[in-house]
């Protein structure tokens, strides 16, 4: 078989195949069937990424999936968003994160910094006094 890039489910899933097969015999890196494998891998990665792409989540559904995985509640974040209203107000999202807040998710909870310091999805931002959305 000929590699090119993977353009159909069906050459993905032949792609797949040929990996497979080819990662039972754990071929030398220097070997033809070792380099045929590396090729195949690269194309499989590629042709995965660009067809399986999962949207990043918004900086509070981040807060509230780590909340659910570890078993915590509104409360047990409070400290360290400033207080149980705050924190309230957070995941009701009528507040903003600040940089305080954002380091101290990302240390204490490591949720990665690179999510919380994004823009909330648009359905979500914080609306100002007077209905006003901000950005």
């Amino acid at each position: 078989m000929e590699l090119r890039i993977i353009k159909t489910e069906e050459q993905h899933r032949r792609y797949l195949e040929e990996a497979r097969r080819l990662a039972k015999g754990d071929p030398e890196p220097e070997s033809e069937d070792g380099a045929r494998l590396e090729l195949l891998a690269k194309l499989i990665d590629d042709y995965e990424k660009e067809r399986f792409k999962f949207r990043k989540p918004d900086p509070i559904e981040a807060i509230l999936f780590r909340m659910e995985e570890q078993g915590l509640r509104q409360a047990d974040i409070a400290a360290l968003v400033g207080g149980k209203n705050r924190a309230s107000e957070i995941l009701s999202r009528k507040r903003p994160l600040t940089l305080a807040m954002v380091r101290a998710l990302h240390e204490k909870l490591g949720i990665p910094s690179e999510l919380l310091i994004r823009e909330p999805a648009a359905e979500y931002r914080v609306r100002r006094p007077g209905g006003k959305r901000t950005r």
